[in-house]
């Protein structure tokens, strides 16, 4: 029963395709196999916790497969489905006892209000907030490379023709309990997301002012992922969680795009956001990201790239809440480095750092053709914190323990270090298949003992972190 649910999506895609001849159908997709050789990748040999130890090669499979129904210029439909990046051996990929793990990823209707220029998209679709290219995708919400995506409804209107335009969207995150709430005090679950962009395009550059208000639930239930990113360390103080039922998050920032120096193309941005704002101080967490990029595209055979970053960090203090930005997903980075989940062609081949509370810069080379069919490319990223070390050991004493709120390693502070090297190389089998090869290596320096070692003795575990990966990778 299972199998047959699981096939629904491909059968839909079937039968439409039949009853509807009029209608085009065309379909994209990708397909990925590789093996990971990952040593350390918490820098011990533990997960984030302490609590398990790691296996160090896997094998990975994924499949997605994106078909758009267009009945017109005007209207359209986009249906996605996937496969996610599973380990042979488990899920998908067990022998004898298959666990069903195709889903669908996308499915939005797309269309023209008729006789405008006013399109709405709505549905399950990738949703970004803008951030300058050079850093891959947005610090604050992200979608990978529209590899991710949310229930959301966006509605875009040209002011001036090919100068101004505005995106209006919503998107509902979390609904933890659906139509009905578990008592009959209504207690709010949601965590619902307002955002507006403004991109304005003239000659030799683009500026896109954006902004995005919040309302968190104070019963949204929020993974752990979120908990991370979104909430303060004080949170976690007796009593814990929210003060009120629901409390407003704001973000606004611009990113700006100058190619009036063509070849070199300058790229930056600037961010600031607060959420828990109306609730108890030491729930309040708020803070600021910039980040200055700058790439050279005269070469026909290398792409130099070089690009800096700087965060607000905590201070010595839990109390009066967080001093880092808050995010809801992110996904920043650049030149593929080893310690951000970026442009790399894998996945599960990075250390997924927390931009976070850091500065830092990276510097690549991409684009590298010597070969034909063969190219490569080569980054160095140094970073550092600028998180107090007090208000870090607070955080990681307050939330119990390290890899809970903050992880060693994927967080910094002052005076420690993070360095990452990736070299990698493609060659071209055929037009659309390719054979990559990814290696990485990591080095955390000066982790401080008195922020991480809680329950265990984390910085006596440390150790670079090493990475080797090869696959294929078929586009059709």
């Amino acid at each position: 029963m299972t199998r047959t649910l699981a096939c629904l999506p491909l059968l839909m895609i079937v039968l439409v395709t039949t009853a509807l001849a009029a209608v085009e159908v065309r379909s994209v997709g990708d397909v990925r196999i590789y093996g990971i050789f990952f040593q350390n990748r918490n820098v011990t040999s533990w997960n984030a916790a302490g609590t398990a130890t790691e296996d160090t090669l896997q094998i990975y499979q994924r499949l997605r497969v994106r078909t758009d129904f267009t009945a017109n210029e005007a209207l359209k439909f986009r249906l996605g489905v996937m496969v996610n990046d599973t380990a042979w051996g488990t899920g998908t990929y067990t022998a004898d006892a298959p666990t069903v793990s195709l889903q669908v990823y996308q499915a939005y209707l797309q269309f023209f209000w008729p006789d405008t220029e006013v399109e709405f998209t709505i549905g399950l679709q990738p949703v970004s907030l803008p951030q300058a290219p050079l850093f891959y995708d947005s610090v604050v919400m992200a979608s990978k490379n529209e590899t991710k995506s949310t229930a959301a409804m966006i509605v875009t209107a040209p002011v001036v023709a090919d100068t101004l335009e505005v995106n209006l969207g919503f998107t509902r995150r979390l609904d933890t309990n659906g139509q009905f709430d578990t008592s009959t005090t209504q207690r709010d679950d949601e965590l619902d997301l307002f955002f507006v962009t403004a991109p304005l395009t003239l000659d030799g550059i683009t500026v896109t002012p954006w902004g995005m208000a919040g309302v968190v639930g104070a019963d949204a239930g929020l993974p752990s992922s979120l908990q991370s990113t979104l909430l303060s360390g004080g949170s976690f103080i007796y009593p814990q969680g929210s003060h009120n039922n629901q409390n407003l998050a704001l973000w606004g920032g611009a990113s700006v795009i100058i190619d009036a120096l063509d070849p070199f193309i300058i790229q930056a941005d600037a961010i600031y956001g607060q959420a828990g704002m109306t609730d108890a101080g030491r729930n309040l967490r708020r803070g600021t990201f910039f980040d200055l990029g700058i790439q050279y595209s005269g070469l026909s055979f290398l792409t130099p790239k070089l690009g800096v970053w700087w965060a607000s960090g905590e201070d010595g203090s839990l109390t009066n809440g967080s001093e880092r930005i808050p995010m809801i997903s992110t996904n920043f980075g650049m030149g593929n480095s080893f310690l951000f989940a970026c442009n790399q062609d894998f996945t599960n081949d990075n250390l997924g750092v927390d931009p976070s509370g850091s500065m830092g810069a990276t510097l690549a080379l991409e684009n590298i053709s010597l070969v034909e069919k063969m190219s490569h490319l080569l980054s160095l990223t140094v970073m550092t914190g600028t998180s107090s070390a007090k208000g870090m050991a607070l955080a990681v004493g307050a939330s119990g323990g390290n890899g809970r709120y903050v992880t060693m390693g994927k967080n910094l502070a002052q005076g420690e270090w993070l360095m990452g090297v990736e070299f990698e190389t493609k060659y071209m089998v055929y037009q659309n298949l390719a054979l990559i090869l990814e290696t990485g290596w990591a080095n955390l320096s000066g982790a401080r003992s008195g922020v991480w070692n809680t329950p265990r003795r984390f910085t006596g575990m440390v150790n670079d972190a090493w990475k080797a990966s090869l696959g294929f990778k078929y586009t059709f």
